[in-house]
């Protein structure tokens, strides 16, 4: 399967085996290793093989695929593990704090009381307000 290449990008090269990874898990269109800047114990992230910046521009089903992948890295964190819970994490572009311009997934094993600062308290919204937006959404869908 033939892939779009940024020669650039830090995961293409670890993708093409330029840069060394603990790799986890590979086939044909992703590849799961571990981060080297954890977040927490078992940091893993799930990478398209094609260099797609973000959601934007990636195909649908490559997304699946990665989502797949995630799966798969999320139950062997469960089993090997043992975390109280797992957050998956897909940023796209800098107002989102995307840190590699490459589609991917970071999978991050957590502890209740880890200290991760990644979740927000929900707080009731404005109902008109949220209406507001769906009606423009809804018409992009």
């Amino acid at each position: 399967m033939s892939h779009p290449v940024d020669p650039s990008c830090v995961f293409c090269k670890i993708v093409a085996g330029q840069i060394p990874c603990f790799r986890l898990f590979e086939d044909d269109a992703t590849i799961a290793f571990m981060d080297i800047n954890p977040a927490s114990q078992g940091h893993a992230l799930v990478v398209a093989k094609g260099h797609w910046p973000t959601i934007f521009d990636i195909p649908g089903e490559i997304v699946g695929r990665v989502a797949a992948t995630a799966q798969r890295v999320a139950n062997a964190e469960r089993m090997a593990l043992s975390p109280d819970g797992v957050n998956l994490i897909q940023a796209n572009g800098p107002g989102a704090a995307q840190s590699v311009p490459h589609f991917h997934i970071h999978v991050l094993p957590r502890w209740t009381g880890d200290g991760l600062a990644i979740n927000w308290n929900p707080v009731p919204g404005d109902m008109a307000a949220i209406k507001a937006v769906y009606e423009r959404l809804v018409r992009h869908m």
